[in-house]
């Protein structure tokens, strides 16, 4: 195979993925930033299909096959569900926000797993961005330098991420190692869900913010890359516990 083939290969297990975006216009102008830079799929998360002539209009004609190929879900879970790795965009600062790179940096982490996993670039609406819950799903969060005025256009967003990891994969002349492939969306959050369980039945959640720890406690899990062998053992043991603690066994 031509290594130009092995490098696209790469970029085609990258997906944009748009949470409820308002403006189909800029669905079309993602679609086209998106395709610019070698990624051919894109995802939104939206109750009502967008206007397809709104969207064909800024995706141009070179593009218009990612709109007429949009996939569309109701729920950001089940849109992230075969991804490995999700990185979320955020503008936004603070306690409960846990920014770890700009794209420059990002784009190192994320090279390695293209290989063997599929990688969503998630993106939220523009009247707000990516909330705290959307934010959960995400295994590494960054953010966009800018001078003083940080507010970018949806499509402009899109271009910045792209753009590191097309010049990453094409451009950049790295020898990339290959990660192994790790545990899905699907797979990592029906762990968490056991893991959730498992904490309040022992009462380790107990202070009025149990959101702040659960969303601390799947960021250190997602760090870790776990493998679905991994994952699967981890939920296991959370199975056995709670099979326990209903069936104790009686003192003789």
């Amino acid at each position: 195979m031509p290594e130009s083939q092995k490098k696209q290969n790469l970029l085609d297990n990258i997906a944009i993925v748009l949470m409820e975006p308002k403006y189909p216009e800029n669905i079309g102008a993602a679609a086209r930033c998106a395709m610019n830079m070698g990624i051919s799929r894109l995802i939104i998360v939206r109750n009502e299909a967008p206007d397809q002539e709104k969207m064909l209009k800024m995706a141009t004609h070179k593009a218009a096959h990612l709109i007429k190929q949009l996939e569309r879900f109701n729920s950001l879970e089940d849109a992230l569900a075969p991804f490995s790795h999700v990185v979320g965009t955020s503008a936004r600062e603070g306690r409960k926000r846990l920014i770890e790179n700009s794209p420059r940096y990002i784009s190192e982490s994320i090279l390695p797993l293209l290989e063997n996993n599929q990688v969503a670039l998630l993106f939220g609406p523009e009247h707000r961005g990516l909330t705290n819950d959307d934010l959960k799903y995400c295994q590494t969060t960054v953010n966009i330098p800018t001078a003083d005025f940080s507010s970018l256009n949806l499509a402009q967003a899109v271009a910045i991420l792209c753009y590191e990891l097309y010049w990453g994969v094409m451009h950049s002349g790295r020898i990339i190692e290959s990660s192994p492939k790790l545990a899905s969306s699907y797979e990592l959050e029906g762990m968490y869900e056991h893991v959730e369980e498992l904490l309040n039945k022992i009462g380790f959640l107990r202070t009025n913010d149990n959101s702040y720890w659960i969303r601390n406690i799947r960021h250190f899990l997602g760090r870790m890359g776990l493998r679905a062998k991994e994952a699967r053992i981890i939920r296991g043991f959370c199975r056995s516990f709670l099979w326990y603690n209903e069936h104790p066994k009686k003192d003789k």
